[in-house]
């Protein structure tokens, strides 16, 4: 039998960002998944954007999570010596010319500042619907997921850390008081990371999970664009003439495949963001580990106490996902404090129904 301190049970954003801080603070680990190329990881867009939503709004806890995003994925970049942090502008077209007035007072609110980079009163950018100018905001960009999470799993097992490409099944778990059980292993804590798996859990089918389905395409044009629009939907430039372009939120379609409707209603959005012709490429969908009051599921079951989860980071894993790997991990170690908006006791009272 092998000792480790934490077995993973998830290689998306979730188990590797916490998987990286558990081994930075020298914990012992192991990490089990099976690679699967539609996991909700796998084809996710990487968008980390501190404005978002109609009414362009700093997202919940922008200022705590954004100042980590660059910082963790650039030491890893450095580490694993590969590139998958791209730090874009994000260009969101004004709608109207209150909407131009308002961002124009707003430039200079403090706690707004650090995230505009330029506010413009007419056309910016040629092959985009922006009569009335935009807003450029700075501070965020994408994350090639696919990259990050292959080049960081090499890195982490070339490090020592134990990768176990297999799925997970749970009827091989034991756990007693102080120990779990699995295959060969024996750990002081078990950490499910594996996204909407958990929705049917032994452990934390409890928990509030809702699903979203998202599907993306890829375009191919001549669109002259070094900067990420936004509208509506994104537009990604990729380089070499190719653009990804999305998403869609569907709460009840829970299938894996891409769909004509969404198709129609991303190339519908995407004619009123550019005007430039367009070929599409690809097309992928993804489920998203969502939950119902949008914020990430973290902490230790109520019951046994050395199984954990970390969870529920939605659309916005890519910035989430480090800041809170880094509590969770503190936590973990520690004992520090986890944030009660993000504590899964705050569903105490559902498990115990």
């Amino acid at each position: 039998m092998s000792e480790v301190d934490f077995i993973i049970v998830g290689q998306g954003l979730a188990g590797i960002t916490l998987a990286t801080h558990l081994h930075k603070m020298g914990k012992k680990i192991v990490v089990f998944d099976r690679y699967n190329r539609v996991s909700s990881s796998r084809v996710a867009a990487g968008l980390y954007n501190p404005i978002t939503g109609r009414k362009m709004v700093k997202t919940w806890r922008a200022d705590d999570l954004f100042p980590y995003v660059e910082e963790y994925y650039g030491q890893l970049e450095k580490n694993t010596k590969v590139s998958f942090l791209f730090r874009k502008p994000i260009y969101r077209p004004f709608k109207s010319l209150e909407e131009q007035n308002e961002w124009s007072g707003r430039s200079s609110d403090p706690s707004y500042t650090s995230y505009i980079k330029s506010v413009f009163f007419d056309k910016a950018y040629p092959g985009v619907n922006d009569p009335l100018g935009g807003l450029l905001l700075q501070n965020c960009g994408y994350l090639d997921v696919n990259k990050f999470l292959d080049s960081v799993l090499n890195y982490l097992k070339n490090d020592g850390i134990q990768i176990e490409s297999e799925s997970f099944n749970l009827s091989y778990l034991k756990i007693d008081k102080t120990k779990v059980h699995y295959s060969k292993y024996i750990a002081e804590k078990i950490i499910f990371c594996d996204g909407v798996e958990m929705k049917n859990s032994p452990y934390f089918s409890y928990l509030p999970f809702a699903p979203v389905k998202g599907e993306i395409l890829e375009i191919e044009s001549k669109l002259n664009l070094d900067v990420v629009a936004n509208r509506g939907i994104f537009v990604i430039p990729l380089g070499e003439s190719r653009f990804r372009v999305g998403s869609t939120y569907d709460n009840y379609d829970m299938t894996l495949e891409p769909t004509n409707k969404a198709k129609e209603v991303l190339e519908d959005k995407l004619k009123e963001l550019i005007t430039v012709n367009y070929e599409v490429r690809e097309h992928t969908a993804g489920i998203r580990p969502a939950t119902k009051d949008r914020k990430p599921l973290l902490g230790m079951h109520p019951k046994y106490k050395n199984v954990g989860i970390f969870n529920g980071l939605g659309a916005k894993g890519v910035s989430l996902a480090p800041f809170y790997a880094s509590q969770f991990a503190r936590h973990l170690v520690y004992q520090s404090e986890l944030d009660s908006e993000v504590d899964i006791a705050r569903y105490e009272a559902q498990y115990q129904k």
